[in-house]
């Protein structure tokens, strides 16, 4: 298993840091440029997510391919928190991506269709992710902090960190999970909710003709809304229906084993968010898709420049 975690680990972190590197290389070149919403604000915060979980990934590849009682403990307390970190900010902030994706925001502009509700703002946008930041490092923190203050000695390296944990810290440790499930709840709750009721709400409107949304807008919304639910139950569901379970049994001889398999699966599962959540962005931002297609196309006419050149050279020779 650990040879395997190692080689899936070390795949979704290229992967992603291309894919993020290359978001990341978009927005230094419109650093100049204020958020023109709070959709590019939340997106921006997405993508910084992403990345650093993808340079918090090596750890975890060592710890795999290694047998190091440092690394195990480091896996244990800085890896284990750095992961949990960057994925419920991703969790966090897909859940508050304005349109054409966000459900919260389609919701709030068929409600209050006329003016900007103080949700959609840029400012409100800056001062939602500092918070969530805020709010998720102050327990990442302690929780570093409680683990190196109370952790048992070293004896052996089992693969996973139960062992190292001492009563009053377990309860510390399941109460840290406990909290995490009902961030991605909420999260996934009001996902549903607001998809469902949107979908409604749109319906409705389109039969009683108060709005109008051509038939092109409306698919694209649809398709929108699916590759963004998608991603989020394909890499954060199976991953919070092992967790919760493994953290309370792990220590059960008849299902502990399996549920350990389970949350390593889910857990590779729920990190190739950073390989994917690159497509949210490219349906989402106008912008950067205007910008990929546009760097395709010159590179192209450059290629096609080139080779034109080249056979007039070899024409006249």
């Amino acid at each position: 298993m650990k040879i395997h975690s190692e080689q899936n680990y070390s795949c979704a972190q290229a992967v992603g840091l291309l894919l993020n590197g290359f978001i990341l290389k978009f927005y230094f070149h419109q650093v100049r440029q204020q958020a023109s919403n709070s959709l590019m604000v939340y997106l921006k915060h997405l993508t910084a997510a992403d990345f650093l979980l993808c340079l918090s990934l090596p750890l975890r590849i060592i710890h795999y391919a290694s047998s190091s009682g440092i690394v195990y403990i480091l896996h244990c307390s800085i890896g284990a928190t750095s992961l949990y970190l960057n994925m419920y900010a991703s969790i966090l902030f897909m859940g508050c991506l304005p349109p054409p994706f966000s459900s919260l925001r389609r919701y709030l502009t068929i409600i209050h269709p006329s003016g900007t509700h103080i949700l959609q703002t840029v400012r409100t946008a800056h001062i939602v992710s500092t918070v969530t930041w805020v709010f998720l490092l102050a327990p990442t923190i302690t929780y570093n902090i409680m683990f190196f203050i109370t952790h048992k000695p070293l004896t052996s390296d089992p693969g996973y960190c139960g062992p190292l944990f001492s009563t009053s810290f377990s309860i510390l440790h399941k109460t840290f999970q406990i909290s995490c499930t009902i961030i991605f709840l909420l999260v996934f709750i009001s996902l549903v909710f607001f998809y469902y009721s949107t979908s409604r709400k749109v319906l409705q409107a389109q039969q009683r003709q108060l709005v109008s949304f051509s038939t092109d807008k409306l698919v694209k919304s649809r398709r929108n809304m699916l590759v963004l639910v998608s991603i989020f139950c394909l890499c954060f569901v199976p991953y919070h229906l092992a967790r919760l379970p493994y953290t309370f049994l792990w220590t059960s001889c008849s299902v502990g084993q399996l549920l350990y398999y389970l949350k390593e699966v889910t857990t590779i599962l729920s990190v190739l968010n950073v390989c994917l959540d690159p497509l949210v962005y490219f349906f989402l931002c106008k912008t950067f898709r205007a910008q990929v297609n546009f760097s395709m196309g010159s590179r192209m006419t450059t290629q096609a420049t080139q080779e034109s050149e080249s056979t007039k050279q070899s024409n006249s020779n």
